[in-house]
């Protein structure tokens, strides 16, 4: 572990609980905590509900509801819901294939499509494989099911860059066997799925409980809260700079679902720790920290792999103040304290996403963006002739950052 991170007396780690979590769920039992068996076929009530080890509600039901954020950040999903084939790639394509960008520039945009391309992977199939059969509660699994589907969406997103650009599928994607530090924060985070995925795993216990726990933190916090963002600066200072506008105008996309991702993983890991108190225990934060802390280094390893000399005004001490930044950010929405006290060296970022209302990053829903049942006849045919690249897009002049979202 390094120096630069401390544990902080337990007597002066905040614990926090997070205001959207409803009172009736601190210390609430599964079905009153009665003991008595509970007949499925009968109707239920909302405290009855259960994150974890509810055996005696019938997961299949989803109403009556008892976590609103769910369902709040299912409803978000399905609001933001979007496909790359939709973003046009000709300016992309025609830069590419130009000497414009110097090499070091198309290391950067290798080295995150190398990134990304299985690291969406990873987060989906942890959600299949490791999280949802643990999660008793519903309208959490609705969420969860809505974020599989938008994984699978972003993987989609860069096999359409790829082949748009032209560019070798097995070698970019294949870059998490190859290059050192993608392998190093794939392997840190598959490592916290191990326990989570054994045949045996179980919630009941208190170990098992604060396994599950750590994996939430792998993949939530840490993946896409970390791992994800230092991908997103880089990209998007192409896309400030009007080059590589396709790429970046997908980044943005994805970038506005992986905050509602967060967003869940945080409220979830928040609500369990208010059912089961027990859990988070003094060791349990020493982990986190000691996680948080390791995935801080492994992502300032990848920013220095990703730009050696620097580039686009870009350079590893900017993006190890920034990781640190963010690291603390997240820290503070699971009830820990920061510990680098670092400031934001990429304050346009702050016009793209404000990273210190996160949680209200979405309370403003997409003009520019609507499902298909809200299309006029126009907009389906002006979209349908999109993918069949015929028709311009408007897209560009109208979400010029995620602001305006």
């Amino acid at each position: 572990m390094a120096d630069t991170l401390t544990f902080e007396d337990e007597a002066e780690t905040p614990e926090q609980i997070p205001e959207q979590i409803p009172e009736q769920t601190m210390g609430a039992g599964c079905c009153g905590d009665t003991g008595e068996s509970y007949d499925l076929a009968k109707p239920f009530k909302a405290e009855d509900k259960r994150l974890l080890n509810c055996k005696q509600v019938d997961v299949n039901q989803l109403m009556p509801l008892k976590y609103d954020w769910a369902w709040e950040h299912y409803l978000n999903g399905c609001a933001n819901h979007w496909m790359p084939t939709e973003v046009p790639m000709q300016r992309d394509i025609e830069l590419w294939r130009t000497d414009a960008l110097t090499d070091a520039e198309r290391q950067v945009i290798l080295r995150n499509l190398g990134f990304f391309s299985t690291g969406e992977s990873l987060v989906g199939n942890n959600i299949v494989l490791a999280i949802f059969k643990h999660i008793t509660n519903s309208e959490a699994r609705q969420y969860l099911l809505r974020q599989a589907f938008e994984e699978a969406i972003h993987t989609h997103t860069f096999h359409y860059i790829i082949e748009s650009l032209g560019l070798d599928g097995r070698e970019v994607f294949n870059m998490y066997h190859e290059v050192a530090s993608i392998k190093g924060k794939d392997q840190f985070v598959m490592n916290l799925t191990s326990d989570v995925m054994d045949p045996n795993f179980s919630t009941e216990s208190i170990e098992g409980m604060q396994k599950f726990i750590k994996n939430l933190i792998g993949f939530y916090v840490i993946m896409e809260g970390i791992f994800f963002y230092s991908g997103f600066v880089m990209i998007l200072s192409f896309h400030r700079q009007n080059r590589m506008t396709g790429i970046g105008e997908q980044f943005q996309y994805i970038l506005r679902d992986e905050t509602i991702h967060l967003n869940f993983g945080i409220d979830l890991i928040n609500t369990i720790k208010a059912e089961n108190p027990e859990v988070w225990t003094s060791e349990l934060q020493r982990d986190i920290y000691d996680l948080v802390n390791d995935a801080v280094e492994y992502e300032v390893l990848y920013a220095r792999d990703c730009l050696p000399e620097g580039v686009l005004g870009l350079n590893e001490t900017m993006f190890r103040e920034y990781v640190q930044f963010i690291a603390d950010r997240r820290l503070e929405r699971i009830g820990l304290a920061g510990v680098y006290g670092s400031q934001n060296p990429f304050p346009w970022m702050g016009e793209t996403i404000d990273i210190v209302k996160e949680k209200n990053f979405f309370e403003t829903r997409v003009t520019d963006y609507q499902s298909g049942g809200a299309l006029s006849w126009d907009e389906w045919s002006r979209r349908k002739n999109l993918r069949k690249g015929t028709a311009p897009s408007t897209r560009h002049t109208k979400s010029k950052s995620l602001q305006d979202w």
